[in-house]
């Protein structure tokens, strides 16, 4: 085959520095928009772009030259502006198939509303258990996984 055809369609979640509010909801519609064109610029695309004001998630679409922490990096690094948006280390990526696009993209638009009732620690979770990553067993606990995430401490540091 001469062509190279993909279908790379990523939920992309990272939270602020020491998951501080800092993204107040009169600067979220800008940041977005920011980060959508950081994504376009790169030769990739955000098709959604939402949060809360101490996370942002994105549906990206990524080319198949372009990794996944690349992309991650362009994102965090070039939005990240002093203290005001430090990004956590770390990151979440679930891949979304093309029937589920939709629906993600109706959960993004809706986040203020959904973390009236969730918080972003319980949300996370849920994606990492719902998806049965880092379950424990004989690797990584969902508290290490998170712990650059959202500031959990290391399951060594709990003992």
């Amino acid at each position: 085959m001469s062509h190279t055809y993909c279908s790379n369609r990523l939920h992309v979640i990272f939270s602020t520095k020491d998951r501080k509010r800092r993204i107040s909801p009169e600067i979220q519609p800008r940041l977005w928009g920011y980060i959508a064109g950081i994504a376009r610029h790169h030769g990739f695309e955000a098709i959604k772009v939402g949060g809360a004001e101490d996370h942002v998630h994105a549906l990206l679409v990524l080319p198949p030259s372009m990794p996944l922490a690349k992309a991650v990096q362009l994102l965090k690094g070039s939005s990240a502006a002093g203290d005001h948006f430090a990004w956590q280390e770390g990151y979440g990526a679930f891949s979304v198939s093309a029937s589920q696009t939709q629906s993600v993209m109706h959960y993004i638009e809706n986040q203020p509303a959904h973390h009236a009732r969730r918080s972003f620690e319980e949300e996370f979770l849920k994606f990492l258990t719902t998806l049965h990553m880092c379950s424990g067993k004989g690797g990584s606990s969902l508290r290490d996984f998170g712990h650059t995430l959202w500031n959990l401490p290391s399951a060594e540091a709990l003992g």
